[in-house]
């Protein structure tokens, strides 16, 4: 949605939303710092879609955004917001725009930030009123269907290989099974990309229907068969829980796993140059769509390239895991 009667660019808000993911920060910098660059206003709406409702807001200069892009988390803060999936609490929202004078949103989030967007946006629409807004995709799944790549992954999945490689060095030691949970409710893009790159003996992912006997217990075997004294198997949260799956294994094979969930420590931590440059990159982008009078635009990487994607169009798009990547991991998995 273009704007159809173009005006002067003035005030424009910045949100964060949904889970945080590390980069966020950055993007909220790079959003503020080319827009003032322009002659153009920054707000910095607190936790998320909720800050619009209860007109939770900040003003945002340079010195706001200094020092910012190295630490995890968002300084705006981010919350999942249950009444703004209402019109009434749209409407409070809305209210909030126009009470600041928004002449467009910066929505940094996932797929749900991006709803959220659009909701508003087409609510706004029945009253003649246009609000502009461009989203960029933070968030550690990666499973943006528009975006080849989502801020946060990159960190997201060095922590957790610094993790299991920390917990490999006592598997290794004890002769031991470890079992480790990594986030993904929805998609196994990060706990496949882990899994490879720690040399795991099997990955559960959501997307591939788990056959408990040969995709973890007869991999066992025949690892231990060629040699292996240590067992390292991932889970994606969204496969199955590891305190489960370890039980199953000691039943299966005797064997007695050590269980170990990572859970949120993968969304902390300084963000790696990836992630802050990737972030950098999308923030200077979505400030240009709208200065270019574009709305409802998701700003995404495509053959490392920036691309901006009609919202609508892009959330019916969606993204399915490269399989042959399970087939790399099968391939080096040892004695299969």
């Amino acid at each position: 949605m273009d704007n159809p009667n173009p005006k002067p660019i003035k005030r424009i808000g910045v949100l964060t939303s949904g889970g945080d993911a590390p980069g966020m920060n950055a993007a909220v910098r790079a959003v503020v710092r080319t827009a003032l660059k322009q002659g153009i206003e920054c707000v910095g709406i607190r936790r998320g879609w909720s800050g619009l409702i209860n007109t939770d807001f900040m003003r945002l200069d340079n010195s706001s955004v200094s020092h910012i892009m190295n630490k995890g988390g968002t300084i705006l803060y981010t919350a999942r917001c249950m009444e703004f999936m209402t019109r009434e609490g749209r409407e409070k929202a809305i209210a909030t725009c126009k009470m600041l004078g928004l002449d467009g949103i910066v929505a940094i989030g996932g797929d749900g930030t991006f709803r959220g967007a659009l909701a508003l946006t087409r609510q706004i629409a029945e009253s003649g009123y246009y609000l502009p807004v461009v989203g960029i995709p933070a968030t550690i799944d990666n499973d943006i269907g528009c975006s080849n790549y989502t801020i946060g992954f990159d960190t997201a999945a060095n922590t957790a290989i610094e993790c299991i490689d920390k917990l490999r060095d006592t598997m290794q030691s004890h002769e031991r099974c470890s079992v480790v949970e990594v986030m993904g409710r929805h998609a196994g893009f990060l706990a496949l990309y882990v899994g490879i790159s720690v040399g795991a003996t099997a990955v559960l992912i959501p997307e591939r229907e788990v056959d408990f006997e040969q995709d973890v217990v007869e991999k066992i075997r025949r690892a231990r068969l060629g040699g292996t004294t240590h067992f390292m198997v991932v889970v994606a949260e969204g496969a199955g829980s590891a305190v489960e799956i370890g039980k199953q294994i000691h039943e299966a094979i005797g064997i007695d796993p050590r269980v170990t969930v990572l859970g949120h420590i993968q969304r902390g931590g300084a963000p790696t140059g990836r992630d802050r440059e990737t972030a950098s990159r999308m923030g200077y982008e979505a400030v240009q769509a709208l200065l270019s009078g574009k709305g409802n635009r998701i700003i995404g990487t495509k053959a490392g390239a920036l691309t901006d994607m009609d919202m609508e169009e892009a959330l019916a798009m969606e993204k399915k895991l490269e399989m042959y990547r399970y087939e790399v991991l099968e391939a080096l998995t040892p004695g299969i």
